[in-house]
């Protein structure tokens, strides 16, 4: 198995400047933009377990903080889904110009509350985003927005995790193109053993295939 090197830097979003991880492996076919949860940041242990997998099916993986260290002080920005939704739709204009990434079908993952940002931001962005993974997330947070969400979309909830499987259930049936896949024995972060692999290889497997999937109707259209 080769290890993917991860570039550290820092994108300027309006007067603040915001850290990312980027890693690409050889021969990349998409590239995913993760957007984290509730008081995380791109150094998320179990965001970044899930970034490995990815890349292993050669596709490349952004993991950038949705917020400052100043901002991420006030815990109010970090259930403002609009302000992190903006902040994803910066990371995927950023994907679109980067040269690196810029002829890759784009997806998303996104982590509890930064599952609903990926899903506003995806509304933003319906020509650039290709798919999205939502893992523990809070699809309800979006709102009006799944209803306008077109991209294929996979719900990945801990069978233990009650009242969000609750929410993702009913989420799913309000998106177009949605499937929702349980975890058995897992509760919210998917501590259990085996638990976070198994989620880990379901958004793997979505993503690749449909990311593929586009581009090669996009390539010969």
């Amino acid at each position: 198995m080769m290890t993917t090197p991860i570039a550290e830097f820092e994108v300027a979003v309006g007067p603040r400047r915001l850290g990312g991880s980027l890693a690409v492996p050889e021969d990349a076919q998409g590239s995913i933009i993760f957007a984290h949860g509730s008081g995380s940041s791109r150094f998320s242990p179990r965001n970044r377990f899930v970034a490995a997998a990815l890349r292993e099916r050669r596709l490349a993986t952004l993991l950038m903080d949705l917020l400052s260290e100043e901002e991420a002080e006030d815990r109010r920005n970090v259930f403002d889904i609009p302000l992190l939704a903006s902040r994803v739709v910066e990371a995927i204009d950023w994907a679109a110009i980067e040269p690196l990434l810029r002829n890759l079908p784009i997806g998303l993952f996104g982590a509890s509350t930064g599952a609903a940002a990926a899903l506003v931001a995806a509304v933003e962005r319906p020509q650039k985003v290709k798919a999205i993974v939502s893992r523990g997330g809070r699809p309800d947070l979006a709102g009006h927005a799944l209803e306008h969400v077109r991209a294929p979309t996979l719900l990945i909830v801990g069978g233990l995790d009650f009242e969000v499987l609750n929410l993702n259930r009913i989420a799913a049936r309000r998106l177009a193109d949605a499937r929702l896949d349980v975890v058995p024995g897992a509760t919210h972060l998917f501590e259990e053993t085996g638990t976070l692999e198994q989620a880990a290889a379901l958004a793997a497997e979505w993503l690749a295939e449909k990311l593929a999937r586009r581009d090669r109707s996009e390539r010969f259209a």
